[in-house]
């Protein structure tokens, strides 16, 4: 006995329509946690041989147990477990079967699937066949019948001669290895044992352009590339994408193709092509990075050319039909001779030899960012006799000392703050009152001194023995001590200052000669905030979620299951250092979103996975994380978007620290209007 087997699409069948309820981790495109069972229909096995024996499988997702109503009134009611089948015997004629879905929740789901029954031979027959728009040598089949309730497909390609099947009314795919004319034989059945065919000649189409954009590049300083051309960076300067090089007798040419307001390289029929622009210097770079895509195409050659000594190529694999993203190693050109202090083009070479085409998006050199400086953090004058002193060399104070009564009397000084951003930016916070000296006005406690009131913006930077501080009354220590003198008017607004960093970083030393043979010197000691630890989500189901405003979860949130499922999230570490690190400690698994790659527990993906160098800093109410790939929460939630790619690698959160500094709630609003909250806990 022959047996055909098909599922009726839910889409074109079920008459009571509900809301899909969406269970991507971070979706807000529901506004109910509740999980009813979805996509309730049956697979029916219908017997040809006339007797109208029909299986009958519920299916639908979260579904538990489902109660089914076989329609034609002749059998009472059945019940049929996940998984389960039931038989019945039905009559020539149209049945609407009754599916009730029951979920663990206890919620339920209603669904009618039409059924047809007839020992007729299908007849009107209409079948339909297209390319498909998105997916290269794609078919997809359509086909309604009266009395069929399924057809097989023979896509007529050879070596491959099984079918695919479908229902009457659902479309079926079959992607051909080539392109080109093929016959395609179409067999519509119901449940007489004849059958009616369908048989055409069709020709296959391949796409050969990219219908989306390549991968967005991710937020990079602009010391760390060079970018010859793209949107996320700056491009090198006066760059001639087609500086006609004799391609064009080959049959080979070049356009830029615009892909909905999205610009790339088009080199047809690629042969070599190339880029000509000023000389760059990339020798301080790491990789080479483009993105390439083709339909025909099986390598391309890329060579970096040099205007001492010439030019030296690496070929690299291309995968049809879908973006390649390719990062070569600079190393790979410069092993073999070729200097790379004074690029001044590139060529690509297509292999087949002008046999196809490339699309060229986000060519740039870049380079693994620099550790950020250990500096990064809140420093204040050590609560410590020898803080502050003055004597013939660095480190002695023998001709002065603020001691311990001046900790007292100065109070309103040993509470300044010198904060040195993440970003290179320094400030002075000095508070309603610091400590003025006779050169400033009255000596005493008093109101800050312009230009030595941290108004303006200052920047720092340093080496392993040096700090210099950069900008109009920007200080450390003392706002009058600088390197040729004590007036507070350094030369070009810049002092320079020796330092030491203890071994756990939280302690700063600082001298400077301020004229011939003086001496001040510091002892700095890390403002450590609450925040400092390590952090991991807290265990209760509204830990994490998503709403219209800060702490309002009404969107979604991750809910009790959703502990469970995902516990290779739950269990992520969050490391605000003592010395202003900041760590994203994930292990082996982490939970992965479907922006970067297939959705649940996976290996962390870069540069999300916690191997960058990153910095935190805080006040009162911002928690700031610096760093390539570093986070709080979920990776993709920035203060523009949900992207995963925040300006200039930089994040801003709001917080809040309650349970005795135990328990720090933190919000963003990652785009106008959607706000991410998460709870985190001590660990």
């Amino acid at each position: 006995m022959k047996t055909v087997k098909y599922l009726l699409s839910a889409v074109l069948l079920i008459t009571a329509i509900w809301s899909c309820t969406e269970d991507e981790f971070g979706s807000i495109d529901f506004v109910s946690t509740a999980t009813a069972p979805t996509n309730v229909s049956a697979l029916f096995d219908v017997t040809q041989d006339n007797t109208g024996t029909v299986t009958i499988t519920p299916v639908g997702e979260g579904a538990a147990s489902y109660d089914v109503s076989f329609g034609d009134g002749a059998a009472a009611d059945a019940t049929a477990k996940s998984g389960e089948s039931l038989t019945h015997i039905y009559p020539e004629g149209s049945f609407d079967v009754q599916l009730t879905a029951y979920g663990v929740t206890g919620l339920k789901t209603e669904a009618t699937v039409p059924l047809v029954v007839s020992f007729k031979a299908p007849e009107n027959l209409v079948v339909e066949i297209s390319n498909d728009e998105a997916i290269s040598k794609q078919v997809n089949v359509t086909a309604t019948a009266d009395f069929a309730v399924s057809f097989d497909v023979f896509f007529g390609e050879t070596g491959n001669d099984t079918p695919v099947s479908g229902n009457i009314g659902s479309t079926v795919s079959y992607v051909y290895q080539e392109a080109g004319t093929y016959t395609i034989r179409l067999v519509a059945k119901g449940a007489a044992i004849a059958t009616t065919e369908h048989t055409e000649e069709f020709e296959v189409t391949a796409i050969m352009q990219p219908l989306n954009s390549a991968p967005t590049p991710p937020g990079r300083e602009a010391a760390d590339v060079v970018s010859i051309f793209g949107t996320a960076y700056d491009n090198v300067s006066n760059a001639n994408y087609f500086p006609d090089w004799g391609q064009a007798g080959q049959g080979s040419s070049w356009a830029m193709f615009d892909l909905n307001s999205d610009e790339m390289l088009q080199y047809i029929n690629l042969s070599y092509q190339g880029i000509q622009f000023d000389a760059v210097d990339i020798s301080n770079m790491e990789y080479f990075h483009m993105d390439v895509w083709t339909a025909d195409l099986d390598k391309i050659e890329t060579s970096l050319i040099s205007l001492t000594n010439g030019e030296k190529p690496v070929v690299s694999d291309l995968t049809a039909d879908e973006w390649t993203s390719i990062d070569i190693p600079v190393a790979d050109w410069t092993s073999q001779g070729l200097t790379v202090a004074d690029l001044f083009q590139l060529k690509f070479v297509g292999d087949p030899w002008a046999g196809g085409s490339v699309f060229i998006d986000n060519i740039y050199f870049w380079k693994t960012p620099a550790a950020p400086s250990e500096l990064i953090g809140t420093w204040q004058l050590a609560p410590q006799a020898d803080a502050l002193g003055v004597g013939p060399a660095p480190g002695d104070l023998s001709w002065w000392s603020i001691g311990d009564q001046g900790l007292i009397d100065r109070a309103c000084y040993v509470d300044d703050t010198y904060v040195f951003g993440a970003d290179g930016s320094f400030s002075n916070v000095l508070g309603a009152d610091t400590w003025i000296e006779s050169w400033q006005g009255t000596e005493g406690c008093g109101t800050p001194v312009a230009p030595h009131d941290g108004s303006n913006s200052a920047t720092f930077s340093n080496d392993e023995t040096t700090i210099t501080i950069a900008g109009l009354g920007a200080y450390l220590g003392l706002p009058k001590a600088h390197n040729t003198g004590e007036d507070g008017a350094p030369v070009n607004n810049t002092i320079v200052y020796n330092y030491t960093l203890s071994s756990d970083k939280n302690t700063l030393d600082v001298s400077i000669e301020a004229g011939s043979g003086v001496w001040w010197n510091y002892k700095f000691v890390r403002k450590v905030s609450p925040i400092a630890g390590t952090w991991k989500l807290a265990p209760q189901g509204d830990a994490l979620g998503v709403g219209p405003a800060p702490g309002d979860l009404s969107w979604w949130s991750i809910g009790d299951q959703g502990l469970i499922d995902r516990a290779c999230y739950v269990d992520d570490n969050y490391v605000f250092g003592s010395d202003g690190s900041f760590s994203n400690v994930l292990g082996a698994d982490t939970w992965i979103e479907s922006w970067q790659g297939t959705e649940g527990c996976g290996a962390p993906v870069a540069p999300h996975d916690g191997t960058n160098p990153a910095t935190w800093t805080s006040d009162d109410t911002t928690i700031t994380i610096s760093g390539l790939g570093a986070y709080l929460g979920l990776p993709k939630a920035h203060n523009t978007g949900e992207d995963g790619a925040p300006v200039n690698n930089t994040i801003v959160y709001n917080y809040t620290l309650s349970n005795n500094n135990d328990t720090l709630d933190v919000s963003i609003e990652a785009g106008s209007g959607v706000w991410w909250n998460y709870k985190f806990v001590r660990n």
